[in-house]
């Protein structure tokens, strides 16, 4: 569109590999897993992401740095929040 600023990008029909591009699927990376962990010690949540391997989920609180590990069991559970104490 002639006169338009050549910062304005137009998405409506999908050619830059936008959500409804070509290749949108390509595109976007695999969500990563995380389980919620309120951590007692500060009163703070965070994510906590599963490691490449997919045998536990670890992280640390973000105030103390306290760190938390939850094993990935065969049973598994549906829970997706859990507490830190």
């Amino acid at each position: 569109m002639a006169g338009d600023p050549d910062y304005l990008l137009d998405l409506s029909s999908g050619s830059a590999g936008g959500p409804d591009g070509p290749d949108a699927s390509e595109s976007t990376p695999p969500a990563r897993r995380w389980i919620g962990v309120h951590f007692e010690c500060c009163g703070v949540y965070a994510r906590i992401y599963r490691l490449p391997s997919g045998t536990a989920y670890e992280g640390f609180c973000p105030r103390c740095a306290r760190r938390v590990r939850v094993r990935v069991d065969a049973d598994g559970t549906e829970a997706r929040f859990f507490r830190a104490r």
